[in-house]
């Protein structure tokens, strides 16, 4: 399956930016004048202003985090921009702060609620009404649900995490 890439905000937690050494980079920026995204909530915006890198969450239990213009990540965080890729499989990842990195089978398979909808979509108004409703992804989640799945506890220790989520890339490849 080929899928092409949409210019959209990305995110990253303060863990994850400190973990690949980023966050001073993504600070020093901003502090200097810098625009990030405009989606980024205020207190993200106060707490990289303050130097602050603990993470930031919503009463829902979601991640606050900072928000970057796709182009940014190129220009800060020098990391490139895919312009297509083939889909071989799906990962399905498990944050948990102090767990073991490790593979995981949870049988979990595609669901309904993995898809961005018209309804559940709160970042980005639908103003062209291109955001499917609910149900209009069958075709779309059987396609995604024949492809080879593995489940993947990750923690906030990068070089543990990239050791696993590599023997779960060689499993999805084989």
């Amino acid at each position: 399956m080929r899928v092409l890439p949409w210019p959209s905000a990305a995110a990253f937690g303060f863990g994850l930016l400190d973990a690949l050494d980023l966050y001073e980079t993504v600070r020093t920026r901003f502090a200097a004048g810098e625009q990030m995204h405009p989606t980024q909530h205020q207190t993200v915006t106060d707490a990289l202003l303050d130097g602050r890198r603990t993470p930031l969450w919503k009463a829902n239990g979601k991640e606050l985090k900072p928000q970057f213009w796709p182009d940014q990540l190129t220009s800060w965080l020098s990391m490139p921009l895919a312009t297509e890729g083939h889909v071989v499989g799906i990962l399905f990842p498990q944050i948990t702060a102090g767990a073991e990195p490790q593979l995981v089978d949870r049988g979990r398979g595609v669901k309904d609620d993995d898809f961005f909808t018209a309804v559940t979509e709160d970042r980005y108004p639908d103003v062209f009404c291109l955001l499917p409703s609910l149900g209009d992804h069958t075709v779309l989640r059987e396609r995604l649900g024949g492809l080879a799945h593995q489940g993947v506890v990750m923690n906030h220790d990068a070089t543990a995490t990239a050791l696993v989520l590599k023997e779960a890339v060689a499993r999805l490849d084989a």
